[in-house]
């Protein structure tokens, strides 16, 4: 009877750690997320664009873009391919050296002084930064943004885009502009 007790846990075991296996082997992608002083440090020997999730602890939204659209497995996998992604709290209180310029936090807003510089003053969570291989702002989005809708933006920056039409022409082709 022991033995067939024992037998019997053994299988179950076995059972268990299979369907885990599996289980873990569909898992879906996830982002790479980087701080801004190793996406720079990347930048240099291997220039890609930058792509900076700006979030606050607090923030519902941002807690729900992750869920929702960061953990799809072609947004994280697009992100992980042609950017580096960066998520930055936006009231951090590290001092921050960016493109060779030293942000603290501002006690008197609240914020970061890189999130105040790249979001233009405009605070708003989430909000997402495209900046290009020169350290150079491309553009700043705000607010939640699910797959389907953020799927087209990193396309057009990813692919440069940007630099052969406008973004109403770029929809106007879309998706079968799509080049992976």
């Amino acid at each position: 009877m022991r033995k067939l007790f024992i037998g019997i846990l053994i299988a179950l075991i076995s059972l268990t750690t299979n369907a885990q296996t599996i289980a873990n082997s569909g898992s879906k992608a996830t982002v790479k997320w980087y701080s801004i002083g190793e996406a720079q440090a990347l930048n240099t020997t291997a220039p890609r664009k930058i792509f900076i999730d700006m979030f606050t602890t607090w923030c519902g939204w941002c807690k729900v873009l992750d869920k929702n659209t960061f953990s799809e497995p072609d947004i994280a996998q697009y992100l992980n391919t042609y950017f580096y992604p960066v998520k930055f709290d936006a009231e951090g209180k590290e001092p921050i050296v960016f493109n060779g310029h030293t942000f603290n936090f501002s006690p008197e807003q609240k914020s970061h002084e890189l999130a105040i510089a790249m979001l233009q003053g405009k605070m708003s969570y989430p909000s997402m930064v495209f900046v290009d291989e020169n350290l150079q702002l491309l553009t700043m989005l705000q607010g939640y943004l699910p797959p389907e809708d953020l799927r087209p933006i990193l396309v057009f920056f990813a692919q440069e885009e940007y630099k052969k039409m406008t973004w109403q022409d770029f929809m106007a082709q879309w998706p079968g502009i799509l080049k992976q």
